[in-house]
């Protein structure tokens, strides 16, 4: 009899569901503040994110399959065994993710922060010209899940889209043109917007760099809901403080939580917010993680083929193609 232990925040229903699809296992509940040790090496399943220093390459564990899209403690060498399938949660984001960073996109290019800035003074204040995502060319650099309603909701709303992602190939619907990697630069210099959704991986870290951003137009808008990581923060720091690019929004940044010192607290032309477009705020997204994990634990016992395997070069979903 297989053990499944389970540290997502599970609910009845949550658990039934779980429980029909791992039928004849025993299942243990914990969270990842609660988990011990001891569960985690009796596991033969594991649903959610365990500490990762936790797991220590157990031989037992055969499948841990996480509540996040972004698995980049798991990846690291040493963590699990060579026979442990690791899974994510791509697929359950999409909505959430996506539709905050439009909302950063729209909120900076319509000036909404410093009208909030002012309304906090009391100052009815005119912030002058605005632009419109309409017709606007729209980078958006992490063809995922995430990034493709991204671009789709972008190309809605009149934007023309340009996707880059690491393999080039057919333009998927919403999107106008299509790059590999190689090609971001080419792209970085004709946006009027850039939204990144890369994941934390040693091919991103400071990606974009002072060089990256010295070539972005001046009026140009950058928005991250990726991998912190990916961005040099002294030198996105710069391009703001010195007009090298107009605004910016982030929800993740280089270290989470951001330092109270920290120079980019203090700009009026940046947006943060606390690395909470995914998470479970949305329900809906928690939703559909329990759907995943459960067609995945199902799978796993009967000896079907699993989706959203990670592949261990860049720590998101396998690509089979």
């Amino acid at each position: 009899m297989k053990t499944v232990l389970v540290v997502i925040p599970a609910q009845s229903g949550h658990r039934a569901k779980l429980e029909a699809a791992g039928e004849g296992c025993t299942f243990l509940y914990a969270s990842p503040g609660t988990v011990t040790a001891e569960q985690v090496a009796g596991a033969d399943v594991i649903i959610g994110n365990v500490p990762a220093a936790l797991i220590k390459a157990s031989p037992r564990l055969g499948l841990l399959q996480l509540n996040s899209a972004g698995a980049d403690d798991y990846i690291k060498p040493g963590i699990l065994a060579p026979k442990t399938i690791l899974a994510n949660a791509t697929g359950a984001y999409g909505k959430a993710v996506s539709e905050h960073a439009l909302a950063l996109t729209l909120m900076l290019i319509k000036k909404l922060h410093l009208y909030r800035d002012e309304q906090r003074k009391a100052n009815w204040a005119d912030e002058g010209r605005v632009g419109s995502i309409a017709d606007s060319v729209v980078a958006v650099v992490g063809l995922g899940d995430i990034g493709l309603r991204y671009a789709r909701m972008a190309k809605a709303l009149g934007a023309y889209t340009i996707g880059v992602k690491r393999r080039a190939g057919a333009c998927p619907e919403g999107v106008d043109e299509l790059y590999a990697d190689d090609g971001l630069d080419k792209v970085l210099v004709r946006a009027d917007i850039i939204a990144s959704f890369l994941p934390g991986n040693g091919a991103t870290t400071h990606l974009y760099n002072e060089a990256r951003f010295k070539i972005m137009k001046p009026s140009a808008i950058f928005i991250n809901c990726g991998r912190g990581g990916a961005v040099d923060s002294e030198a996105l720091y710069k391009a703001l403080s010195t007009g090298g690019i107009a605004s910016a929004g982030l929800d993740v940044t280089e270290l989470e939580p951001l330092p109270p010192e920290s120079p980019l607290w203090s700009l009026k032309n940046l947006v943060i917010t606390p690395h909470v477009s995914g998470g479970f705020h949305l329900p809906e997204t928690f939703e559909r993680i329990v759907d995943i994990a459960a067609e995945n634990l199902s799978a796993y016992l009967q000896g079907r083929e699993l989706k959203n395997i990670v592949d261990f070069e860049t720590g998101y979903r396998k690509c089979f193609f």
